[in-house]
């Protein structure tokens, strides 16, 4: 005989041989045992799972020789050993009839099939008939066995399997016991493919073997038949072929999961230039975008399994290693932005089905894995709108609203009449505080006017200075609203809030009635925070926030920095340099929570930036013929000069 491909050599030939499918066997042995013989079967489920084998161990159970509790049968499982056994392991059987309903489904074959069902067997004890692929049996002729298959003789069996029993009519499906398979678990493959590589004296690392069950997606045969091949494209070692992890990798065009690794820690610390570089390698080396998307996904997926669930989670079918990867992987996010990131690779792997330039559309998908980091979950927003309700309802009912007599008489004095513009409603990217312990999607800024802004910071601090009239026109009661979600108490509203002093109390006071023994003075975690973000070369960042009133209000600190826009502001304190802030703050052991508003400024430190150093960003600008000319036409004064350059 020929060479035998893996997957027939070591087809099951016992219930017992059967693997992942537990529920079905123990049915069947029970119902061999009881003689509790239905007429039909349906089996359905994944490829390569099982089902054909197993009707054909059915078909041997039925028509052994010998009956159960025999010495040669002992139990319900076949002898394996009496002829009929043997001819339906051959497939020589005359009595078992196994038929591919993918050629043969027409009304036709099943007339013959009916009209030879009536008579008895030739030998055996049932006339079993098995139709693989059952569902692509047309409708006309599931018709004509239909009352065949409701009343069939009782030498009659039938088996149909099938991977889509949703295509069988329910009329059909009512006449038979339906068996769902489930996909084998990837340690019952793995055990089969080490069996296997032991009695083919294959030498395979466990790495290797456990590509190969990954590989098999839940079907035993897809598993062996990669094994074979793999086998026959292995060198020789001693004689014998050996199996190794990159030998499978490059059989099977995959890439190592260690890739994918890199790839979201580059997502995670933002870094765009660094993950396209790692992409263009990839691509380089001939792997195709949809091949990378793909495994992507199911890379992803396995880490938010494993975020959800753990490491040793039954949802993570995947070898010992490569859930300590997932694993790692998950520590990097949450699992909110991991089912973001899931869904956007997901996207991008659909668009590549039907794209002409692939490579530029898995690009754009995956700096859209970095895009996603900056965004502000909507319960954080709300969180802070809530505050704000909340302090306002424990607010005295008798103390004034400084902001809207200030507003008013500025509108009074304007001398344009037009009513300005609704103020815009707070956007993506603003938050009361940033949380030490989550990633921050944006610079924590408020998008308020800094003279709406100045009652609440006149409730923590007095020292800072007055500031000139606003130069657009509000009213009262554009003023009033506007400022209802930035009062004192929607920014230091905590759950064990602060008794505010009756009279206001300056920077220094105030922060001695929150810190702890051994906090730094807010000079201290300004003077460090400045001097750390100039080191990481945050040049604009450390000279904004030099030039900014710092304040400690409740458990966090609230930076207020003048003359700058709060798109401007973002763009400044972006996420790198936010996070050097609060590890900066965690150094100190200073309050980790921290916003950066527009507002006054400081007069003291503004007056130590005010005049630009020889050869200085702010001294090339001043000097600009265009900026004077500027500052000419419309009367202007630059408070501050942000170089957009530097990162």
């Amino acid at each position: 005989m020929g060479y035998q491909v893996l997957a027939r050599k070591y087809r099951p030939q016992r219930f017992a041989d059967v693997a992942g499918q537990d529920h079905v066997t123990r049915t069947l042995l029970n119902a061999l045992s009881q003689n509790r013989i239905a007429h039909g079967y349906i089996f359905s489920g994944h490829r390569g799972i099982g089902k054909t084998s197993i009707a054909r161990i059915l078909a041997m159970s039925l028509n052994c020789r010998y009956t159960v509790g025999a010495p040669e049968r002992p139990t319900p499982e076949p002898c394996g050993a009496c002829d009929s056994c043997l001819e339906v392991r051959q497939g020589t059987a005359v009595d078992v009839i196994e038929i591919d309903a993918a050629t043969n489904r027409g009304i036709d074959e099943i007339r013959e099939l009916r009209d030879a069902a009536r008579y008895s067997p030739a030998r055996d004890r049932y006339k079993i008939y098995i139709l693989d692929e059952a569902h692509q049996i047309t409708e006309a002729a599931f018709n004509a066995l239909l009352k065949t298959l409701e009343e069939p003789p009782a030498h009659v069996v039938f088996m149909m399997a099938t991977t889509e029993p949703e295509n069988i009519p329910q009329t059909i499906r009512s006449r038979c016991q339906h068996f769902s398979f489930h996909a084998v678990k990837f340690d019952d493959i793995l055990d089969q493919l080490k069996m296997i590589a032991g009695q083919e004296q294959v030498a395979a690392e466990e790495g290797a073997l456990a590509l190969l069950a990954e590989a098999g997606d839940g079907s035993m045969r897809d598993a062996l038949s990669i094994m074979d091949q793999a086998i026959a494209s292995a060198p020789l070692e001693d004689g014998k072929p050996a199996l190794s992890a990159t030998q499978i990798r490059d059989l099977m065009g995959s890439v190592p999961n260690a890739v994918f690794e890199r790839l979201l820690e580059a997502v995670a610390a933002g870094q765009s230039a660094d993950l396209m570089e790692q992409l263009n390698v990839l691509l380089n080396a001939g792997h195709s975008p949809s091949t990378l998307a793909r495994h992507m996904v199911r890379y992803l997926r396995n880490a938010l399994m494993a975020k959800i669930d753990g490491e040793q989670s039954e949802l993570l079918q995947i070898s010992s290693d490569e859930r300590a990867r997932a694993a790692r992987t998950a520590m990097l996010f949450t699992e909110e932005e991991l089912t973001r990131n899931l869904q956007i690779v997901l996207r991008t792997f659909d668009d590549l089905n039907y794209r002409q330039e692939q490579r530029f559309h898995l690009e754009l998908g995956l700096l859209k894995l970095i895009h996603a980091q900056r965004l502000l979950p909507l319960e954080e927003l709300l969180s802070g709108v809530a505050l704000g309700a909340g302090a306002r309802s424990s607010a005295p009912a008798a103390s004034p609203r400084p902001s809207s007599a200030r507003t008013s008489s500025t509108a009074s004095t304007s001398p344009r009449s037009t009513p300005a513009p609704e103020p815009p409603p707070p956007s993506k990217g603003i938050s009361p505080f940033v949380s030490a312990g989550k990633t921050p999607p944006a610079i924590a800024t408020v998008s308020t006017p800094a003279e709406v802004v100045r009652p609440a910071a006149e409730a923590v601090s007095s020292a800072a200075p007055p500031r000139p009239a606003t130069p657009f026109p509000v009213t009262a009661g554009q003023a009033s609203g506007f400022a209802e979600t930035l009062t004192e108490g929607a920014l230091a509203k905590q759950p064990h809030p602060i008794a505010e002093p009756e009279t206001p109390a300056t920077t220094a006071e105030l922060a001695d009635s929150v810190a702890s023994p051994g906090t730094p003075s807010v000079d201290a975690i300004c003077s460090a925070v400045v001097q750390a973000l100039a080191a990481a070369g945050h040049t604009s960042a450390s000279t904004l926030l030099a030039a900014g009133a710092w304040t400690i209000e409740g458990s966090g600190l609230r930076i207020e920095v003048a003359g700058m826009g709060k798109k401007m502001l973002s763009l400044t304190i972006n996420a790198a340099a936010e996070k050097i802030i609060r590890q900066q703050l965690q150094q100190l052991g200073a309050p980790t929570r921290f916003m950066v508003v527009p507002g006054e400024g400081s007069a003291a430190r503004s007056a130590s930036v005010a005049a630009p150093t020889a050869g200085s960003v702010q001294q090339a600008a001043l000097a600009n013929p265009l900026v004077q000319r500027a500052k000419e036409i419309f009367n202007a004064e630059v408070r501050s000069v942000v170089d957009l350059r530097t990162p």
